[in-house]
């Protein structure tokens, strides 16, 4: 950290005698720690859900504030997840965690965590009872406590072989999933190809997140894909994952009443993003605006498309 010492009408610089760390804590701000992209990946299911089924009125701000209820329950998984990567060494280094946010106190973050985790699933709740489809949370419920169980305990999820396969049960028949449940989707195998869609979106993701973080990974046993298989399959299965995606989503979309301009333009999006992903390193920073890109397009394209 650096401090002035103003003299007439200049400033020179004088050493601080805080130490690095400190300078990070202090110079961090809630929406650095925030990272607002990041979530979009619980905000696109819902875009989803509206260019498949075109919802409208009533039944549409149903679908947005569920997907608000998902952004809240994403924000507590983050939170938490910053907390068990503290606690058992992983990211000590992370610039923009939320513990360095809280002064590098990890109680203080557990509870905004658990604040936001409570939030999330009391608006999901108010939801579903007042679209009388209470039945919903029966299938959610398991998927929420499998998001907890992602960052909590000595061992969390997150830390084992199956943290990949969590994400993708979370994200892809949990979210996308539920939300399609909610919106009244008739047809059964876009549903399905939709959850498939998200599945692989959300895993893509975090593969294209970890190898950078190989070393720290490994001194804390975490056993991410990126420690067990190296980087370059990590980065091969999210560039093979995020066409899944691709492919997915526009197998839904034809299947699904969107009319022609919103199909040929998330199909000619789609090729557009698959081939620049050939030639580019995945990183969540270019595969979720791509995702948005491809989706927000079809859209657009179409008025919302979706059932008449």
């Amino acid at each position: 950290m650096r401090g002035h010492d103003r003299q007439g009408f200049g400033q020179r610089f004088i050493k601080s005698c805080y130490p690095a760390m400190e300078e990070v804590r202090l110079r961090l701000r809630w929406w650095q720690a925030l990272d607002p992209p990041i979530y979009l990946i619980s905000i696109l299911p819902g875009a989803a859900v509206w260019l498949l089924t075109g919802v409208e009125g009533r039944r549409l701000a149903e679908v947005v504030a569920a997907t608000l209820a998902v952004v809240l329950l994403q924000h507590a998984i983050n939170v938490l997840n910053d907390v068990s990567d503290w606690r058992l060494g992983a990211d000590l280094d992370k610039r923009n965690s939320w513990v360095r946010f809280h002064g590098e106190t990890p109680r203080i973050a557990s509870v905004h965590g658990f604040t936001s985790l409570v939030f999330g699933i009391l608006l999901g709740l108010a939801v579903l009872i007042a679209a009388a489809k209470t039945w919903i949370a029966l299938a959610a419920a398991p998927l929420v406590l499998l998001g907890y169980l992602y960052n909590s305990g000595s061992r969390p999820l997150s830390y084992t072989h199956f943290g990949e396969w969590v994400t993708g049960l979370c994200y892809g028949p949990g979210v996308f999933g539920c939300l399609w449940l909610l919106a009244a989707g008739r047809t059964v195998t876009v549903g399905v190809f939709g959850s498939i869609a998200f599945f692989a979106l959300s895993v893509a993701l975090l593969l294209s997140h970890q190898p950078p973080q190989i070393d720290t990974d490994r001194r804390a046993g975490k056993q991410s894909f990126a420690v067990r298989f190296g980087a370059r399959r990590t980065y091969l299965g999210a560039r093979l994952l995020f066409l899944l995606f691709l492919l997915s989503l526009g197998l839904a979309l034809s299947g699904s009443a969107a009319d022609a301009t919103s199909r040929i333009t998330y199909d000619v999006s789609a090729v557009i993003a698959g081939l620049l992903l050939v030639r580019l390193q995945p990183a969540p920073r270019r595969l979720l605006p791509a995702a948005t890109a491809v989706i927000l397009g079809a859209l657009l394209a179409g008025a919302h498309g979706g059932f008449p």
